[in-house]
């Protein structure tokens, strides 16, 4: 009789260590823009799911188009977890205070992002003095276009600036409504068959980088679980990697584009996992020029936005 009890009373323990690590659910983001393949296969491949079925914990998928809502479904607690989050932006929400942490590494996509105009609107970006361009503020494009602006010897005061989504930008600039806009990916492929070209990419302007990132204090609370989609989002890779053309051909159901076109922004995203000391130093630059464009209010420690720490 004791020790059936002991062994009741174990179990109720193990069950409760259980429920105090882990989450009923875990609200994640779905993020296909502008070709994250890791994301795109996990979800495909129901792989979280598959992960935590023996702990009952539910998926919930949460749709994103725009980076900025990323942030506020972060700061608004709708939001554990993010899979695809430009690190311009997470610099800038952690300095106005929403603690977000990165996890692990995703895609250097330099090529996938760029400022695209008709070559008899533009031709560079000084034609661009005192017309309209349009795309969303608060991210790496943002980014992108304040330091391709420096360079010129330019400020955001020489353009008419208007802040909106991807998809937006993409059908103001199409429709006439504006000069120039800030693409992404398939964006870019899109405009340049409607006869634009990229004026700008961030190839050689900044570096960018794409990760898996997570509520500071959601890492806090269930770091087995964190630890654990990392380990997803690698395996999501390693298949990728393995399988190219099912993966490419996946990318291409999802963002309505051809395999050629998919081919493309495979070898363009620089797909990675492993987070290095130069993305680090990456950061450290990043931070430096958007304090002094006044895009971050304050500094943070960079190496305190790796979660676990810094590589």
């Amino acid at each position: 009789m004791i020790k059936k009890c002991l062994t009741i009373l174990a179990l109720l323990f193990s069950m409760t260590v259980v429920a105090a690590e882990y989450p009923k659910v875990l609200n994640i983001t779905y993020v296909k823009a502008p070709f994250n393949i890791q994301n795109m296969v996990m979800k495909e491949h129901r792989l979280l799911e598959k992960e935590f079925q023996a702990e009952g914990i539910q998926i919930h998928w949460i749709p994103i188009k725009a980076g900025l809502n990323q942030v506020r479904g972060m700061a608004a607690g709708e939001i554990d977890m993010v899979s695809a989050m430009n690190t311009s932006t997470l610099l800038i929400a952690n300095s106005a205070g929403n603690r977000i942490v990165i996890v692990d590494g995703v895609a250097h996509p330099d090529e996938t992002f760029a400022l695209v105009a008709k070559p008899s609107v533009a031709k560079n970006l000084l034609d661009l003095k005192g017309k309209r361009i349009v795309g969303p503020k608060g991210t790496v494009l943002h980014h992108m276009l304040l330091a391709s602006l420096v360079q010129s010897g330019m400020t955001m005061k020489d353009i008419d600036f208007v802040s909106m989504n991807l998809p937006a930008s993409l059908t103001t600039l199409l429709s006439g409504r504006a000069d120039a806009a800030l693409v992404a990916a398939g964006g870019v492929l899109r405009a340049q068959a409607e006869g634009y070209q990229p004026i700008v990419k961030a190839k050689g302007v900044i570096g960018t980088n794409l990760v898996l990132a997570a509520r500071a204090d959601f890492a806090q609370q269930y770091p087995h679980l964190v630890d654990r989609v990392a380990k997803v989002n690698r395996q999501a890779l390693a298949w990728a990697l393995a399988h190219r053309d099912e993966a490419v051909a996946l990318g291409a159901k999802e963002h309505h584009i051809s395999l050629e076109e998919a081919q493309k922004l495979f070898d363009w995203s620089n797909f990675y996992a492993d987070l290095t000391a130069d993305d680090v130093k990456s950061l450290e630059d990043s931070q430096a020029f958007l304090l002094s464009e006044k895009m971050m209010t304050r500094p943070v420690d960079v190496k305190s936005l790796f979660w676990p720490k810094a590589p």
